[in-house]
C-alpha cells in the first residue's frame, strides 16, 4: 500500500508590521480559522480592524434578515473584543448573493485607503477547502475582490471619487494573507492564544444554534485544524495562511 506523502512544512508568517485590516464575507468567518492568530497579534500591540462585507443576515433560517442582522452584528462586535479588535465595520452588502465585480472592489478599496494597513487578511478564496467540501460563493467573491481592491487602492485614477476628505491612495499593503486556504504555505503559532480563539467563536452562539449544530464543540473543531497545522510548523497549535505578495517580482 502506498503511503500518502507528509504535508509540506509551513513557514512562519512575518510579524514585522503594525496594522492589518481583515476583510471577510460574514460575521463568524474570522472565528472559524483566524481569531487566535488575531489575538496573538493584538497582544503584540498591533492594530487590527475587522471589516464584514455583509452582516450575515441570511444565516439563520428561523430569523428574518432584519432580525438576524442585529443579532449577528452584535455577536461579531463581542467576538472581536475578545481578541482585542476594537473596530468592526459592516459594509452592508447582501448576504449570500455577493458578486465579484467593480462595486465590491470599490467598497473594499475604500476601506484599505481609509485604514492604510501593512497587511490585509481575508479568508480562503479557493474553490474547495482542500477536498470535496466546496467553498461558499461569498467567500470566493470577497477573497478575489480583496486581491484586486488592494491594488486598486494604490492607483489614484481608479475609484478617484473616493479621494475626498483627506483620503489618499494607499499602495503600502505588503501582502494579502488568506487563512484556511488549502494552498497555505505559511502559518502563525497560536498555542498561547488558542483559548481566546475558542471564546471568540463561542461568542457566535445564536448563529451556531440557528444552524442546528446542537452538539457543536468550538474547542474540538478548532483544535483539529490547529493541531494539524501546528505539526507542520513545529508547534502545538497554529493557523494556516496562503500568502499573496503585492509587490512586483515577489
Amino acid at each position: 500500500m502506498n503511503e500518502q506523502p507528509a504535508p509540506a512544512p509551513l513557514e512562519p508568517l512575518p510579524e514585522d508590521w503594525g496594522r492589518a485590516v481583515c476583510v471577510v464575507a460574514h460575521p463568524d468567518d474570522m472565528e472559524f480559522g483566524a481569531a487566535a492568530a488575531v489575538a496573538r497579534w493584538t497582544g503584540q500591540g498591533k492594530e487590527i480592524v475587522y471589516c464584514m462585507v455583509t452582516s450575515g443576515e441570511a444565516g439563520i433560517d428561523g430569523m428574518t434578515p432584519d432580525e438576524c442582522r442585529v443579532v449577528r452584528e452584535a455577536e461579531q462586535i463581542s467576538s472581536a473584543q475578545i481578541v482585542g479588535v476594537p473596530i468592526v465595520e459592516f459594509l452592508g452588502q447582501p448576504d449570500g448573493v455577493l458578486e465579484y465585480g467593480i462595486a465590491l472592489r470599490a467598497s473594499i478599496a475604500q476601506v484599505v485607503r481609509r485604514f492604510r494597513p501593512d497587511v490585509v487578511i481575508t479568508g480562503n478564496l479557493r474553490d474547495t477547502w482542500g477536498g470535496r467540501n466546496l467553498n461558499q460563493a461569498d467567500h470566493i467573491a470577497v477573497g478575489r475582490a480583496v486581491l484586486d481592491a488592494v491594488r486598486d487602492a494604490g492607483n489614484r485614477w481608479i475609484f478617484h471619487d473616493q479621494l475626498v476628505g483627506g483620503v489618499e491612495p494607499w499602495g503600502g499593503v505588503e501582502a494579502v494573507w488568506a487563512f484556511g486556504s488549502p494552498e497555505s504555505t505559511h502559518a502563525v503559532d497560536t498555542t498561547d492564544t488558542f483559548e481566546a480563539g475558542v471564546a471568540s467563536l463561542e461568542a457566535h452562539a445564536a448563529y451556531i444554534t440557528g444552524l442546528g449544530w446542537e452538539h457543536f464543540d468550538a474547542r474540538e473543531f478548532l483544535e483539529g485544524m490547529g493541531r494539524a497545522t501546528g505539526q507542520r510548523l513545529g508547534v502545538p497549535m497554529a493557523a494556516p495562511f496562503e500568502v499573496f505578495p503585492m509587490g512586483w517580482g515577489e
